[in-house]
């Protein structure tokens, strides 16, 4: 690696929480499968076709199982006619649909959760169909939707949602999109002949990539869980002292749970992808000194997080940016270890990061990777001189891409040409930089401490203080608390402990604490507060409990009917 050229990484993490209901089976939200078959295979295709391309991809295993599971769920149901899991994708199938109303309303509902400019608009008989559906979509008119429009309108919208590489490169896609309506049965099983392929195709293409050098894969927590509030509950008032907590003091055994997820993490990512993982970003970059050691006790090399982390890092150490001397570049842009640990951390430059997830969405696809460039460019003539400078750009691999036109597809095309052809830019992985560091013999910049944060504001607010966030909290506390004593009781065969283990993980997960919170759109407040008490549910179940009647109870002042349906998406970005 040239000492002259800026290393640069990009860094796409794919997550999508868990969200199979623990009690029916089935899956309450599409988006994993949905992500998967327009945002996972095109991030493929795009490394795939520039031979120069190098990138960060981090998988979660929540994510990972979820995949495996559609993929083999929709496979069975094409091979022997099994059921489809999930109520959205079943629409494609011949499984009669339901007469019920108020099920019509939210499937028609469904159908319409995509961006209106960029998934609806811009095919012109999904905008009909659209529109149409809109005056039909109270539960005055739902009568009039027949099974045949509510079919057309299905296929239209998983048409919409395939990746532009697959548009362009399958024909089969075009000979449904010219054929427009009245779909049959034989339309309707071609779509999902494609999707299955999709979802079986997408985590050995990421490994092949891996395999070729062409990406470096990475992992998180196993269910996404944060790791700092695991630990330790005092974590939360670090940035913010007078942070309401839960009741429960601590998370019961917090240590030995933070140190099972990431164990169980290295387990999944050793099985799909063959290899272990040399990089985790913790889950939503969520880190303290607690947290770092739990990662590298687990054999992990190095972190990613964000640069609202490390300024809060810094200023816990004295080190002021931009005062006394120390330039916020060279201190933002390099790697950092802290000081009883040898785990190399990066952060993410976060406001380049926010131009590709919030910003270039509304550009022109070449203007955007061109201002991309010139910022990279920027920074290379900043650090110029700078022992161990790097670039990390970071965001979500999924989210941005529904708001980009053609699924962000010249953007991204033009972006790993411009970055892989630039004199003063070198595209690499975490890892490739490591290695090219300690070859050189630059050491990673020491801190004392780092300060518990998140990549949202530099805080863990958004998982803890608010009261419904604490109420959940104490429900798994609570959930925890009976775990451990059946467990204790020696009452559970080994299979039956380990599926309740598993289990338990599902509720550690941070999705849930995510949305509680009345600021949240309703919707989405009501479908992940069914979905973890629907979660906790199902760990009493398992233990040979009865659960508690606080669990038929919402925890959202704002969410709406507890036991009602709805298909809501995470907000983008």
């Amino acid at each position: 690696m040239s000492a002259s050229r800026l290393p640069v990484v990009l860094f796409w993490h794919m997550h999508q929480p868990h969200y199979r209901d623990a009690l029916s089976g089935q899956y309450i939200l599409p988006w994993t499968y949905l992500h998967a078959i327009k945002d996972y295979v095109d991030m493929a295709a795009h490394l795939e076709a520039n031979p120069q391309a190098r990138a960060v991809v981090n998988f979660t295993p929540v994510l990972i199982e979820q995949l495996e599971d559609l993929g083999a769920s929709l496979a069975a149901h094409l091979n022997t006619g099994q059921p489809v899991p999930d109520a959205v994708l079943a629409l494609l199938s011949d499984a009669p649909l339901p007469a019920d109303n108020e099920q019509r309303l939210q499937l028609l509902r469904a159908c319409l959760r995509a961006d209106r400019q960029n998934l609806i608009e811009r095919f012109p008989v999904y905008a009909e169909l659209a529109t149409l559906a809109a005056s039909l979509g109270t539960p005055e008119q739902i009568a009039y939707a027949s099974d045949q429009f509510l079919r057309d309108l299905a296929m239209w919208f998983h048409i919409a949602w395939l990746g532009e590489t697959v548009r362009r490169s399958d024909i089969r896609v075009t000979q449904l999109s010219e054929h427009a309506r009245q779909f049959g049965p034989e339309h309707r099983r071609q779509l999902l002949v494609i999707i299955s392929e999709q979802l079986a195709g997408v985590l050995p293409r990421y490994r092949a990539l891996a395999d070729e050098g062409r990406c470096e894969l990475a992992v998180s927590p196993y269910s996404h869980p944060i790791l700092p509030l695991l630990l330790d509950f005092g974590a939360a008032r670090e940035t913010e002292p007078a942070a309401p907590r839960p009741q429960h003091a601590a998370y019961p055994g917090g240590p030995e749970r933070a140190a099972w997820h990431m164990q169980e993490a290295l387990r999944v990512f050793q099985r799909v992808f063959g290899r272990l993982p040399r990089g985790c970003w913790p889950s939503e970059g969520a880190i303290s000194d607690g947290a770092l050691r739990v990662v590298e006790d687990a054999g992990i090399e190095w972190v990613a997080s964000s640069a609202n982390v490390l300024r809060g890092a810094l200023d816990a150490c004295g080190i002021p940016l931009g005062q006394d001397g120390h330039d916020p570049e060279r201190l933002l842009n390099q790697a950092h270890r802290v000081a009883d640990g040898n785990m190399a951390c990066f952060f993410r430059h976060d406001e380049i990061s926010d131009l590709v997830g919030f910003t270039y969405s509304r550009w022109h696809g070449d203007d955007a990777a061109r201002h991309l460039l010139e910022q990279c460019e920027r920074m290379a003539e900043r650090t110029e001189g700078v022992p161990g400078r790097v670039l990390l750009i970071a965001l979500d691999g999924e989210n941005a891409w529904d708001h980009y036109p053609f699924n962000g597809y010249y953007f991204l095309n033009a972006l790993y040409a411009s970055l892989a052809q630039s004199p003063r830019l070198q595209l690499t992985t975490l890892s490739g930089f490591l290695d090219d560091m300690r070859s050189r013999g630059v050491a990673p910049h020491v801190l004392p401490r780092v300060r518990a944060g998140s990549w949202v504001h530099g805080t863990l607010s958004t998982w803890m203080g608010d009261p419904a966030k604490n109420a959940g909290w104490d429900l798994l506390c609570e959930a925890k608390l009976a775990y451990d004593a059946v467990v204790a009781s020696g009452q559970l065969s080994p299979e039956q402990q380990l599926q309740a283990g598993r289990q338990l993980a599902q509720c550690e997960s941070s999705d849930w604490f995510w949305w509680f919170g009345d600021y949240n759109p309703p919707e989405a407040v009501r479908d992940f507060d069914l979905l973890y008490r629907h979660q906790l549910t199902s760990l009493y179940t398992l233990l040979g409990l009865e659960p508690p009647a606080a669990l038929q109870q919402s925890l959202s002042a704002g969410g709406g009917d507890p036991e009602g349906g709805g298909v809501m998406r995470r907000a983008q970005g």
